[in-house]
């Protein structure tokens, strides 16, 4: 209730309908100006009133089931693909129903990545001024790249690169971290989103650093050229974690503010917002800093061998791309027209599994796809399913039976048998999909001579703890 007494304070601004904040002060000390004037609380409020915010929009409602043209460019070869497709297609219904949400497609690699209503791998969202911080996921701009070696002893690149990458939990030690340029570090101080002591020390210290699960580093040949070349899949580490988290906290008070009944991992940042501007710049910044992670890694392979490279060239398939009026979400799908950033080369890489050719593709910018191509190979079930699967088959007989005659190394020392290739969908069937539903074709393949992965880290690190 309003006070009677001489002052008016906040609570008689709270009751009136204004909201608390930095225009507070001002809105009191007017107030107060006109009642030493000897105006009344009516008349003072009635003063105020231009000041009232607006009021809430009214809660964006979600999308009718079936409302958004889902694309879909996969098929099933199997009742274990069918399951999978099947489930690909329901969680992506879920997605599609998300206010923001123009269209929506699914790539061949295409599987679930969470809970019902979570974009799978291999989806792509197209968003009307929303950035959606769960639909790149916290592995921000995984992505790969592609040095040209020349004519180099591919057993000599692996050992190369096998003493210079790392792979596991945390980043580099402080005596062997890889530089960072300075003025890459001036641009995380200038964004909200990447000015904190955690943020600022993971930039430096996961510099040159790989990560675990699917991450790899392969050596290969080409079929075009003959000569070696060194292939690395990775994202952001901790900085783009770091600003998921961020990220998804800001979506999160959106969310409830702008669409309560969207499911959480959904969220949205307004994209023309102060937050979704500062939220841009700073995806940009983590781009930037991963492809400078990459480029560290090849640089330094480049001259411990003393090697003539060719060409390098990346691409990224956990990223937010505008295009138009509208953000495309692409999670596990790689963008497919030479134009989505200024250093596009019109060429992008696709892994299959570590027994089979990386493919350089060059895509198609296929409407019905949204303009995406696959990122890999996609699974069919779980890493756990996978594992069950092997029944008494142990990891190092599987490794021998699918990669005879390559050179396969583990960071950690222990096989993850659940990277290995039969965890994977069929090559040959991801590769004919990407030609029968026209989204890419084929320049060249890079065939394995071998390459080195993570491990099975949660027992490496479990033998490092009680080592110690």
């Amino acid at each position: 209730m309003t006070n009677d007494h001489s002052t008016v304070t906040g609570a008689d601004l709270i009751c009136w309908g204004h909201r608390p904040g930095p225009q507070f002060p001002d809105l009191l000390s007017r107030a107060n100006a006109a009642r030493d004037q000897g105006l009344g609380l009516l008349r003072i409020r009635q003063m105020l009133e231009a000041d009232l915010p607006p009021p809430p929009p009214e809660p964006l409602a979600l999308r009718a089931a079936d409302a958004i043209p889902l694309h879909v460019s996969i098929r099933a070869e199997d009742a274990n693909e069918q399951e999978n497709v099947d489930k690909v297609i329901a969680t992506m219904a879920e997605v599609l129903k998300t206010p923001t949400v123009e269209a929506g497609a699914v790539m061949p690699d295409a599987c679930p990545a969470g809970p019902l209503g979570t974009i799978p791998v291999g989806g792509v969202v197209a968003a009307r001024n929303a950035i959606h911080p769960g639909m790149h996921s916290a592995d921000i701009c995984c992505s790969v790249m592609i040095t040209d070696l020349g004519h180099v002893d591919p057993k000599a690149a692996l050992d190369a690169a096998q003493a210079i990458t790392h792979f596991g939990n945390g980043g580099r030690d402080e005596g062997n971290r890889l530089a960072v340029a300075p003025d890459l570090m001036d641009e995380f101080r200038a964004n909200s989103f990447l000015n904190g002591k955690r943020m600022l020390h993971a930039a430096q210290a996961h510099m040159g650093t790989q990560g675990d699960g699917n991450h790899f580093l392969f050596i290969g040949r080409s079929r075009a050229t003959g000569r070696v070349a060194m292939v690395t899949h990775h994202g952001s580490r901790g900085p783009g974690s770091l600003l998921y988290k961020g990220g998804m906290e800001v979506a999160e008070r959106f969310r409830k503010a702008l669409s309560p009944e969207t499911l959480n991992q959904n969220a949205w940042i307004p994209a023309d917002s102060a937050e979704g501007r500062g939220y841009w710049e700073a995806l940009q910044v983590i781009r930037r800093w991963t492809k400078a992670n990459h480029n560290a890694l090849h640089q330094a392979v480049v001259e411990q061998l003393h090697a003539d490279p060719g060409e390098r060239f990346w691409n990224e398939h956990n990223f937010v791309f505008r295009r138009g009026d509208l953000y495309y979400h692409g999670k596990g799908a790689t963008p497919a027209w030479r134009e989505y950033a200024e250093d596009a080369t019109g060429l992008t890489l696709i892994p299959l599994n570590m027994a089979e050719p990386v493919l350089v593709v060059r895509g198609r910018d296929a409407g019905h796809a949204l303009g995406f191509s696959p990122h890999g190979a996609g699974r069919n079930y779980s890493r756990s399913e996978h594992r069950r699967r092997m029944g008494a088959v142990t990891p190092a007989q599987m490794l021998a039976a699918e990669t005879a005659g390559l050179d396969i190394r583990f960071h950690a020392g222990a096989i993850d048998a659940s990277e290995l290739p039969s965890s994977y969908k069929r090559a040959r069937a991801v590769t004919d999909q990407i030609r029968d539903y026209g989204l890419a074709d084929v320049v060249d393949f890079i065939d394995p001579y071998g390459c080195i992965m993570a491990g099975e880290i949660a027992s490496h690190w479990r033998g490092m703890r009680a080592r110690r």
